[in-house]
């Protein structure tokens, strides 16, 4: 009994090979007709091969699709051929052959066989029609989802046996919107009623478009056709409700992923500020290196890019941090109480730096790469997807905020900046040395700048300017939440970053950034001191 199983066995084993051998030869046999067919020939032999169960088939049609698709006039053999350089060998599609390019000349012996537009559909249905058969939920998800580009190219009946034999919800929900836009185009009302009813509420652009172009194609004083034409505009008119909806969403994300951004770069100076009644015009200088030393990280360490954003976080907190301490101590700590001599000082810091870096880097802009695990979008929706590096930007900025109020509340260096604070004379007589208070706090604060040009270097590209388009944001945030308080920052940036991005569509990037400005002139004439104000006898000496 053992041996007939084997036997069985053996002989099924057998057979699959013989089937298989059996298409790959049909395969090339289809394939080399290629070279001398029309266009028309060709999208017929296209799809004769996509039926075929030839393992090659799958490169074969990626490489035609791809205009590397070449027939050597001696013997009409397939050659793949990116591109004909001196030096670099050529391999047979279907023979064990190899033929080296000693001159460009050579490319006079190969035909390439060319594909128009309807091929080039043709052969992107075939290729989403075979991934949406294999991998993992997703990837045939999005396989799916490209077959939403061209449905008429693709066959009904394969179609409904690919919907038949889907055990993925979402893969299905795909296929079946595809199978809706199929019908719209059938000569039977009742079955594009119901295929409009079934592209209801769908957020894909092709559904969108199609739905328009049928919406042409009805007359609406035909009574046969109103009520289908009034369904399709009922149906546009949700979509298109659903889409400002999610424009709502993506204006409030872009917005809490600006107040982040701001979140990192007032927090500093909210300290500073707050401790120091210091106005630091350099502070956006403290942002642009550490954005310089995001730069330098990825340089040094180009073989471990995926964590030198990870390395340049401390890297850019140190450099900052050193040198806003180095300002304090030459300069800052010999001004105090002089305000507009402070503020003037700062200025020309800021210009000295930003001198020094074109000095060092050059004029031009500096790109950093953004690591693999931040890139892409994620979809919450086929009409909202949202970038990932704007959300690690967000919970950053949070933990920073976090990590900061620990600093602040728990530990003796923030019992003695808290201190100074609320009553300068009095820490001094307890003890506490104001003076390297002042020197820390400066820079910390810088350090936390330093730390937002990490998170700038993934939104925007590296320049000697790139301080200076936040810095004035960051004051208006300081201000806007109350000095010295972090809760307050934390409130007043991601307000002004939801509300910039909300008026932006409407008036424009330059008025939005006015209005808000003009809002917080008013805001301060009611409260000073801002929405969340320090209290503390604050006795100056």
């Amino acid at each position: 009994m053992r041996i007939f199983v084997l036997f069985c066995l053996a002989c099924c084993s057998w057979s699959a090979q013989a089937q298989l051998a059996e298409a790959d030869l049909t395969l090339q046999r289809l394939a080399q007709q290629l070279a001398v067919a029309s266009y028309d020939e060709k999208s017929a032999l296209i799809s004769q091969m996509a039926q075929l169960p030839a393992e090659r088939k799958k490169p074969l049609l990626e490489a035609l699709a791809s205009n590397s698709l070449y027939s050597r006039e001696s013997d009409q053999r397939l050659f793949v051929i990116e591109r004909f350089k001196p030096g670099e060998r050529i391999q047979a599609f279907f023979y064990d052959e190899s033929l080296l390019i000693e001159s460009r000349r050579q490319k006079r012996d190969f035909d390439k066989i060319g594909i128009n537009n309807a091929i080039r559909r043709t052969l992107s249905s075939e290729l989403a029609l075979m991934e949406v058969s294999s991998g993992s939920d997703q990837q045939r998800r999005l396989a799916a989802e490209q077959l939403l580009k061209s449905p008429q190219d693709i066959d009904a009946s394969r179609l409904q046996a690919l919907i038949a034999q889907e055990s993925s919800p979402a893969v299905a929900e795909v296929l079946g919107l595809v199978a809706a836009l199929q019908q719209l185009t059938s000569a039977d009302s009742s079955q594009r009623l119901a295929a409009i009813k079934t592209l209801q509420r769908s957020l894909y652009p092709q559904v969108r478009v199609a739905l328009v172009q049928h919406q042409g194609r009805l007359d609406a004083s035909n009574p046969l056709q109103a009520g289908e034409y009034q369904l399709v505009q009922k149906t546009l008119a949700s979509i298109d409700q659903l889409q400002q909806l999610n424009g709502y969403a993506r204006d409030l994300y872009f917005g809490l992923s600006l107040g982040a951004v701001l979140l990192l770069a007032a927090i500093g100076l909210a300290i500073t500020f707050g401790v120091m009644g210091v106005i630091n015009m350099a502070h956006g200088e403290m942002i642009m290196l550490g954005a310089y030393t995001t730069y330098l990280v990825q340089q040094l360490m180009p073989a471990g890019s995926e964590v030198s954003l990870l390395v340049a976080i401390p890297a850019a907190f140190l450099v900052s941090g050193l040198v806003g301490v180095v300002i304090e101590r030459s300069v800052i700590r010999h001004l105090y109480g002089r305000p507009l001599e402070t503020l003037l000082a700062t200025f020309g810091i800021s210009l000295i730096l930003q001198q020094a870096v074109r000095s060092i880097f050059g004029p031009l802009n500096r790109e950093v790469a953004t690591p693999e695990w931040m890139a892409g979008t994620f979809m919450l929706n086929p009409g909202l997807e949202l970038t990932w590096n704007r959300l690690y930007i967000i919970i950053f900025s949070l933990l920073v905020l976090v990590l900061l109020a620990w600093v602040m509340k728990r530990t003796l260096f923030g019992l003695q900046m808290r201190a100074v604070t609320m009553n300068r004379p009095m820490a001094s007589s307890m003890g506490i040395r104001s003076g390297w208070v002042d020197a820390l706090t400066f820079g910390l604060g810088s350090g936390i700048a330093g730390i937002a040009g990490v998170a700038l270097s993934q939104l925007t590209n590296v320049g000697p300017n790139l301080g200076q388009a936040y810095i004035i944001d960051s004051f208006m945030v300081v201000v806007f939440g109350g000095v010295g308080n972090l809760w307050g920052t934390l409130v007043a940036a991601m307000s002004l970053g939801v509300a910039n991005k909300v008026i932006e569509p409407f008036a424009g990037a330059v008025l939005a950034k006015i209005l808000l400005l003009v809002f917080i002139i008013l805001f301060i004439q009611k409260r000073p001191r801002g929405l969340f104000a320090l209290k503390g006898r604050a006795v100056e000496g």
